[in-house]
């Protein structure tokens, strides 16, 4: 519990209104996208300016308070639950679009902006931020940068990390850095930038950023490929990758999230097929018909069912809606989901597939599989119920089995979930131990009391 004469103190720096503590705020920041991990703040404040979230970390760290940034609260890692109290420093409110540089692919953005009202801004220039994490609707730039975010365009257009130039960072002394820059090229000493992506809050705050855009294509065409076979399905995914064709994504959903999407919205997908590949090719109009015209005749010749091409905008956007929908569809049928995020290389994607259906079977589980198959970075979960204790640990073993089979497979503990506080036994596990010390060793550098975010990814 914080004295009433530090909440006054926050008072004075962001105003009244931008401080909470009453009970109902503090459980309402408690969780994250899921409720796997919750524990509640001592207080929720709204900075509003750089100068603000500057003052706050100064009174934070003399005090040796606990600082959680957060922003949508999107994450589903446990990445901004406060787990050790203190402050949730909430970055809501910080949510201009600052400026659209057309000329030079950039844009200048808060850490509050939220991705889809950026979208929605870029369009009216015809540009887009290539990221996209399914999330969009909520998640804002401050996570996204802090988590690496990626989504499905990720396999013809990269994650995040590729479309952030600079950052403005406020450290936990409360020193205000700018890090990278406006430039495409900058090798100006040690590549800072990089490190405050993917920390996941634990080294500063964000607090501004300078994003690199893309022009929006020309055209697009989205195909339905429905498979008898899930793996057959996620061998289908190299075979097209070496054939040249670079499609922007291509999602994989299996039979059971098939059927829920169905029931939810139906739209007419197959619900006989064990699986259906998403495929979405996007440029020059003559180049997006050929690419999809060898999409097809690829994935027919490697064991495809059927191949369903979406006739107009109409048409594709059900099948990314019903895509969208495929988390919903999964928490809508458990008291508890495991919804697990690892990457395997493109090749091993039909052994994981194999993998989550043989533990299936071995715990007597129900494990789906959904996700990003264009590069490898699947999301099987596990439906369980954590009141029943002998269902929920068959669930823990599976879950733990999984991301063994990926580390095992060539791949990693998390493509774009972030390590949070889901996967630090599995971190330290994976992980040389000099690797660890170099990151713990940087974190005692730039946070020699550990107020940023302590507690997430390896403690």
């Amino acid at each position: 519990m914080l004295k009433e004469s530090l909440i006054s103190e926050f008072q004075k720096i962001v105003g009244k209104d931008n401080v909470l503590t009453a009970p109902e705020a503090m459980k309402a920041y408690s969780y994250d996208g899921t409720t796997s991990w919750i524990h509640e703040p001592d207080v929720v404040i709204f900075p509003t300016t750089t100068d603000e979230v500057s003052r706050i970390m100064k009174l934070a760290n003399a005090e040796k308070i606990p600082v959680t940034p957060r922003g949508g609260g999107t994450n589903v890692s446990g990445g901004s639950v406060p787990w050790h109290g203190g402050i949730v420093l909430a970055m809501t409110r910080m949510n201009k679009i600052i400026k659209v540089d057309k000329e030079n692919l950039t844009a200048t953005v808060e850490p509050g902006v939220v991705l889809q009202d950026l979208t929605l801004r870029l369009m009216k220039d015809g540009l887009f931020f290539p990221p996209d994490p399914q999330s969009f609707l909520g998640a804002t730039m401050g996570g996204i940068i802090s988590e690496n975010a990626g989504g499905p365009a990720c396999v013809k257009y990269g994650v995040t990390k590729q479309y952030i130039l600079g950052i403005e960072v406020v450290l936990p002394t409360g020193e205000v850095v700018h890090l990278g820059g406006r430039t495409l090229k900058n090798v100006v000493g040690y590549d800072l930038l990089h490190i405050f992506i993917s920390a996941e809050g634990t080294l500063g705050v964000i607090t501004g950023a300078e994003l690199k855009l893309n022009p929006l294509p020309l055209a697009k065409k989205t195909l339905c490929v429905v498979y008898d076979d899930v793996a057959v399905a996620g061998e289908s995914v190299y075979h097209v990758l070496e054939n040249g064709v670079i499609p922007d994504k291509i999602e994989l959903i299996d039979n059971w999230v098939i059927n829920r999407i169905e029931e939810m919205m139906p739209i007419g997908l197959p619900k006989d097929a064990d699986a259906c590949l998403l495929f979405e090719v996007d440029g020059i109009p003559e180049a997006v018909e050929k690419e999809a015209e060898k999409i097809a005749e690829i994935t027919k010749k490697y064991g495809a069912k059927e191949v369903r091409v979406a006739k107009d905008a109409d048409d594709a956007n059900k099948y990314w809606m019903a895509r969208r929908a495929g988390f919903a569809a999964v928490f809508g049928k458990a008291k508890t989901v495991f919804a697990e995020d690892v990457t395997v290389p493109r090749g091993n994607i039909p052994k994981l597939i194999n993998r989550c259906k043989e533990l299936a079977k071995k715990y007597n589980l129900e494990i789906v599989v959904l996700g990003h198959a264009g590069d490898g970075n699947l999301h099987p979960a596990i439906l369980t119920d954590i009141n029943n204790k002998e269902h929920y640990d068959r669930a823990l073993k599976a879950m733990d089995a999984i991301i063994e089979g990926a580390v095992e497979f060539g791949g990693v503990l998390s493509g774009e979930h972030g390590i949070g506080l889901e996967k630090q036994k599995f971190m330290k596990k994976v992980t040389e131990p000099a690797v660890i010390n170099m990151m713990k060793n940087i974190k005692a550098l730039i946070d020699p009391n550990n107020i940023m975010n302590p507690g997430k990814i390896w403690e």
